[in-house]
């Protein structure tokens, strides 16, 4: 009744390229907030929370639902659903990114990814909310439990980096590992829905709804100059601030952070 690969591996993969870019741009982000301060921390933290949360987490789901069909019913999506949908996930991911790196620690680390994580786990499930049909959806809790696991583990490795990793390969590494975990949550999720109460005529009207090709467009073209500006200001900004070009005026790390984390790289 449900096919998760309708076109094969190609959404898959777009999925996951578009998760790894958002990714990349979105870690850079991150970097640079831990090493700011005031107001242009908070800048940073809101740029890094708009790429993972829009691109790497909103953007891939609904790429990856391309390839989701159901037997006998079309499918339409809740359109203030699926908006608000991408709104918590960027809004989870700041907060994440604030309690990580105001005092960056392993109590922050742990707090903040499973904050980010529950995130984008409510993120998926409001996304699956969205989905019109006509039939019941039903949820495997294992394959829930496991999927809330993967999003908890890969958003606390990926604050671990955040604050941790420094220099472009590096970040690229850490867009790899956490696109592919966003992937697997996506899919682990996938596998343990199902449908039920099919309509016995395939041909019934069509639920209510926006088409997926509807936001297909204005998704790939708002997400595409997202990226493009943000990746610009990183390339134009300076890479260390005031007190990266003093090296003799460093502050002192503060006492409640642990060491692992204030040691540079």
């Amino acid at each position: 009744m449900i096919e998760h690969f309708a076109y094969g591996w190609t959404t898959p993969a777009i999925a996951y390229a578009v998760s790894f870019v958002g990714s990349l741009v979105g870690l850079q982000a991150a970097a640079r907030a831990r090493r700011a301060a005031g107001g242009s921390r908070l800048a940073w933290v809101l740029l890094g929370a708009v790429c993972l949360g829009a691109a790497a987490i909103w953007a891939m789901h609904f790429i990856a639902m391309m390839g989701f069909s159901v037997h006998a019913t079309a499918l339409r999506y809740n359109v203030v659903l699926t908006v608000l949908s991408g709104v918590v996930a960027i809004a989870v991911v700041a907060v994440g990114l604030l309690l990580t790196v105001v005092r960056p620690g392993w109590t922050s680390v742990l707090s903040g990814g499973a904050v980010m994580g529950g995130g984008v786990v409510a993120m998926h499930y409001m996304g699956m909310a969205a989905v019109q049909m006509h039939a019941e959806t039903a949820y495997d809790p294992l394959h829930v439990a496991a999927s809330a696991a993967i999003a908890v583990a890969a958003s606390t490795v990926a604050l671990l980096f955040a604050i941790r990793l420094e220099g472009t390969w590096a970040l690229a590494g850490a867009a790899l590992v956490m696109a592919a975990a966003v992937s697997a949550m996506h899919y682990t999720a996938m596998l343990g829905t199902s449908v039920h109460h099919l309509p016995e005529d395939p041909f019934a009207e069509p639920p209510a709804g926006a088409t997926m090709m509807d936001f297909f467009l204005p998704m790939f073209v708002g997400l595409g100059l997202l990226l493009m500006i943000v990746s610009l200001i990183l390339m134009l900004s300076p890479r260390d601030g005031a007190a990266d070009r003093a090296p003799h005026r460093r502050p002192a790390p503060s006492p409640a952070s642990d060491s692992v984390f204030t040691k540079r790289t």
